[in-house]
């Protein structure tokens, strides 16, 4: 299994909603709703950062060509 961090943003953010989705469902022992939890919390920090990278990306692009854009 790929560890989360050498996954991209779209495979990320697909095993989060299928992480919500078993956790949704109510069904999980305990220890497996931790895991679970635990998985999905880590997935959600690596697409926010994935997001804030991204974002940072586009910043300095505009800051750089921005102008030229206009």
């Amino acid at each position: 299994m790929n560890t989360i961090t050498s996954l991209d943003f779209e495979h990320s953010l697909g095993r989060l909603e299928e992480v919500v989705a078993r956790l949704e469902q109510g069904d999980l022992p305990l220890e497996e709703g931790l895991a679970a939890f635990e998985e999905g919390m880590a997935l959600s920090r690596h697409c926010q950062q994935r997001l804030d990278v991204a974002e940072k990306r586009i910043e300095e692009l505009l800051a750089n060509h921005g102008e030229a854009l206009r």
